[in-house]
């Protein structure tokens, strides 16, 4: 008995300090390799597990996944039909085991210290906030075509480092504790849900802590979806900014205001 209470406090514990970390996969064969190895490459204190959702892929990206799971037990995959990037991380959330959780694209990667970084810099704050580093998505390309599953890790930064950069509306880029975000889902069937999931983690008056690390390599797509002006998806957004601001305080009113006026900004630049 007292073995197996042993044991039961042990996998807690463990459990509380892994890092899970969530990948949503669409159509990402070409970059995935590269990304996971980057993930596999992580130089963490604490036990780490993956969790790979293919949301209804076409490209073999789900076959890439259950490859590298085969041979890594941290990895985890998850197959559903095609729902959208939040319905992909809302059930990566919902697979998680660790007690610290992190999100990450299939075309994007990470530095090898990234997590411990990450990690170091949590203590006393509820989720730790850094910046990126920006990749021209054809030379990104042509460096994920360039190496193997194998290569050195090395191999995947460029040699001329890009420009270091916040963005504060990406769920990526963030160490949050487990606790911090329960309950949190990202919206679905919807496009720029990133920015209704960040003003909800505002509105919950969270301890954040900045940091200079900007070791998440972040694969500029100009074809990508939010590259491109959806005027409905707008307008939605918009609207479930207005009702948040219809129900919060102050200073919630503030944040939404805030956020507003940088969207439509943002969206005149493009």
């Amino acid at each position: 008995m007292c073995k197996k209470n042993s044991n039961f406090v042990r996998n807690f514990v463990c459990m509380h300090r892994m890092v899970s970390i969530i990948i949503p996969i669409y159509n990402a064969s070409f970059y995935l390799p590269a990304c996971l190895l980057s993930l596999q490459s992580q130089r963490s204190p604490e036990p780490l597990e993956f969790i790979l959702v293919d949301d209804g892929s076409t490209d073999g990206s789900l076959s890439i996944a259950r490859s590298a799971a085969a041979s890594d037990p941290r990895i985890t995959v998850i197959a559903q039909p095609h729902a959208g990037q939040s319905a992909a991380r809302n059930r990566g959330m919902e697979a998680a085991k660790g007690g610290y959780i992190a999100f990450v694209d299939a075309d994007d990667r990470l530095e090898p210290e990234w997590t411990a970084r990450h990690l170091s810099a949590i203590e006393g704050a509820d989720y730790v906030q850094s910046g990126y580093k920006r990749i021209d998505s054809q030379k990104s390309k042509d460096r994920c075509a360039q190496s193997s599953k194998t290569a050195a890790f090395k191999a995947e930064i460029p040699a001329k480092r890009p420009k270091n950069r916040y963005q504060f509306t990406s769920p990526c880029m963030r160490l949050y504790r487990r606790e911090a975000i329960e309950g949190m889902r990202f919206e679905e069937g919807m496009i720029y849900e990133d920015v209704i999931w960040s003003v909800d983690l505002w509105l919950r008056k969270l301890r954040c802590r900045l940091t200079d690390n900007t070791g998440y390599l972040y694969t500029f797509n100009p074809t990508s979806t939010t590259s491109r002006p959806h005027p409905d998806a707008r307008r939605v957004v918009f609207q479930k900014l207005r009702e948040r601001a219809a129900h919060a305080s102050l200073r919630g009113r503030c944040i939404i205001l805030y956020t507003i006026l940088r969207l439509k900004i943002h969206f005149l630049r493009q």
